[in-house]
């Protein structure tokens, strides 16, 4: 039996090899949305400082943003499905992690190793997407390289919500089913063809570096506050939320938990696809009005004590985040090369996540001096602040 032979029966059809990806890509973020509600839960059981919640949530953001920078654009050199391997791998090892976890230090060092390994697979699994689907379905590819991060954090905790109001072992369960999860992902990884040729320079590619194609700029840098808004839009849904509804709504549910940091990355997901045929930089810019208004509709929840106002703003502004998030991607996308394109969207989730953890951080530092209530409200006018330069940035354009 030659090589060749070999090769060709151990790899995946494509249409099996292109959902295995997908599922592997949501589950990535699906682990990363899962111990939002589990936060206050490690914080009353180890009874550790409120702010601690914040580095808690922030912590997987650094550790992808570390990674992102320093192996976003590897796989452009080495191929998509060494980097899959690996990044899936240490994923699976950070699951470990949660699941034997004594203490909040190391669920921060679980979320930092779970950062790593998503920052090294996010650029590589968005390009991957786009090449591993069958011709037919290459637009398709696109989309889900947008809906899966934004879907996956939703469902991730809103089935730990779940788990914290219905079980006694939430965290067992969760991670130890996201194990299993990861472990199939890898052997998917593993038995899927590669979609790109190696090429030198890998070594170079290891420098902490982002790259934009020339063509690509005006859209990125227009987006790029656009990505501000909506990113600190999500994170103050993800990080923030579990003290805001404890401590200015006086709620401790954690399925009330899971379905409010649900709500934003979900309707983020269903609006990616529902605005998937619309013009690219339309979309951007309505998701930026849609991320302004939600936000305005959440301060004056937040401000006037009513819930459902919170949630009607998590829906309206995670609806926006899915659009600019989407339709900045679908305009940037076309833009590069194939052996540009790792690199282009590692520079996008770099933009992303830095507005996703830093402010969540700064924010968890005010809360003690300004107090929580003050704190959120601020956050909330520097959101509104950063659409509004969106706006001006996106009507700029050609």
């Amino acid at each position: 039996m030659t090589t060749a032979s070999l090769v060709q029966r151990r790899t995946l059809p494509a249409g099996v090899a292109f959902t295995g990806a997908a599922l592997a890509f949501g589950s990535l973020y699906l682990a990363a949305g899962a111990p939002t509600p589990l936060l206050v839960l490690f914080e009353r059981e180890w009874g550790f400082a409120p702010w601690v919640l914040t580095v808690a949530f922030a912590a997987y953001a650094f550790g992808l943003l570390a990674s992102l920078v320093v192996v976003g654009s590897l796989s452009d050199h080495v191929g998509r499905r060494p980097v899959l391997i690996g990044a899936l791998a240490v994923e699976f090892a950070a699951m470990l992690m949660f699941v034997f976890a004594p203490n909040i230090g190391w669920v921060i060092a679980a979320r930092i190793v779970q950062g790593l390994a998503t920052g090294a697979a996010s650029s590589a699994f968005t390009a991957a997407l786009v090449e591993l689907a069958p011709e037919r379905h290459k637009r398709l590819g696109g989309i889900l390289g947008a809906v899966a991060p934004a879907g996956g954090l939703g469902l991730g905790a809103l089935l730990t919500g779940a788990a914290v109001q219905f079980t006694h072992q939430a965290n067992l369960i969760v991670f130890t089913s996201l194990t299993v999860i990861m472990a199939v992902g890898t052997l998917t990884a593993v038995l899927s063809a590669e979609t790109v040729s190696p090429r030198p320079g890998a070594l170079a590619a290891l420098k902490p570096q982002v790259s934009v194609p020339h063509a690509a700029r005006p859209d990125f840098v227009a987006a790029a506050p656009a990505h501000l808004a909506s990113w600190m839009l999500a994170g103050l849904f993800m990080g923030l939320s579990p003290s805001i509804l404890r401590d200015l709504f006086h709620h401790s549910s954690g399925l009330l938990n899971g379905v409010t940091a649900f709500i934003p990355p979900a309707t983020a997901a269903t609006a990616a696809y529902f605005f998937s045929r619309h013009p690219a930089r339309k979309v951007v810019r309505l998701g930026t009005v849609a991320v302004l208004i939600g936000t305005a509709i959440v301060l004056t929840g937040i401000a006037t004590g009513v819930l459902p106002l919170l949630l009607l703003g998590g829906l309206v502004g995670g609806a926006g985040f899915g659009a600019t998030f989407s339709g900045s991607l679908r305009a940037i996308g076309p833009l590069a090369e194939a052996h540009q394109r790792a690199a282009l969207f590692a520079a996008v989730f770099l933009v992303a996540y830095l507005s996703f953890g830093v402010p969540a951080i700064v924010a968890g530092q005010l809360v003690a001096p300004l107090g929580l209530l003050t704190t959120v409200l601020w956050y909330g006018a520097a959101i509104i602040l950063a659409a509004l330069v969106a706006l001006a940035a996106q009507l700029r354009l050609p």
